[in-house]
């Protein structure tokens, strides 16, 4: 699978009830025709926490291939068709973040190959989502620490990372579709088997010394506010799952 090195964190606000017609919608219509593209959707997810909340991700293999690949996709007849249609799903859909791999780190190599995906038996798992907002300028050094110290640590307490982001800074050449400029971010993926296995992480990272007074008091340090976390499940096309 060739690496991509941008990527788009996508949240979209939904009119009550319209998830479910969105994501069916989305799987049914635009999942092949932007993977033809040289796109990857590499997630989608139902928010545990807000119904009417849907997230993705996507991914492209740079900046330049991004902006001829949106281009293509959203002047394309499937989207001249179907379209309106998510449109009218949606109270908005401006909250993205523009995101690449953090040092060292390759995102989402547990997802298998698009042509696997039938070969599933069961989609599940629990992923949660975090966004650290940190000052300007300082998303490296942070990536650096979490990649060195607070990564081994959530591994040994039994979560599978699946990937590390910080902010892309690349001029959003496709202003048709907005993002959120401006912000300085940390992002990682966590996924777990069940809820019950990520309770029982979240109890043995607890009883680590060395993360309650070190790790993550130096983490939360960085932080200009609570680290935001979502609780997510994918969809049944979704290729990031336990």
């Amino acid at each position: 699978m060739n690496p991509h090195s941008v990527f788009e964190l996508r949240r979209y606000r939904l009119l009550p009830e319209g998830r479910e017609s969105l994501i069916d919608l989305f799987d049914r219509e635009f999942v092949e025709p932007q993977e033809a593209l040289g796109m990857r959707v590499e997630g989608e997810f139902r928010d545990l926490d807000d119904p009417d909340s849907f997230v993705w991700v996507r991914s492209f293999k740079d900046m330049e291939t991004r902006t001829e690949a949106l281009a293509s996709f959203y002047s394309s007849p499937t989207w001249k068709e179907h379209g309106p249609a998510a449109n009218a799903t949606m109270l908005n859909s401006d909250n993205v973040l523009l995101l690449k791999p953090a040092v060292g780190v390759h995102p989402f190599v547990h997802n298998p190959p698009r042509d696997k995906e039938v070969s599933r038996s069961k989609v599940q798992g629990l992923i949660r989502l975090n966004i650290c907002s940190l000052a300007p300028g300082t998303e490296e050094d942070f990536a650096r620490f979490f990649r060195d110290d607070a990564l081994p640590a959530m591994r040994d307490a039994g979560a599978r990372i699946d990937a590390l982001f910080v902010t892309e800074r690349s001029k959003n050449d496709f202003p048709r579709l907005p993002v959120r400029e401006g912000e300085t971010v940390f992002v990682w993926f966590e996924c777990h088997e069940d809820q019950d296995r990520a309770t029982d992480y979240e109890r043995r990272l607890r009883r680590s010394l060395i993360w309650g007074r070190e790790i993550y008091p130096r983490m939360d340090s960085r932080c200009w506010r609570r680290i935001e976390v979502s609780h997510l499940t994918p969809t049944p096309r979704s290729l990031c799952a336990w």
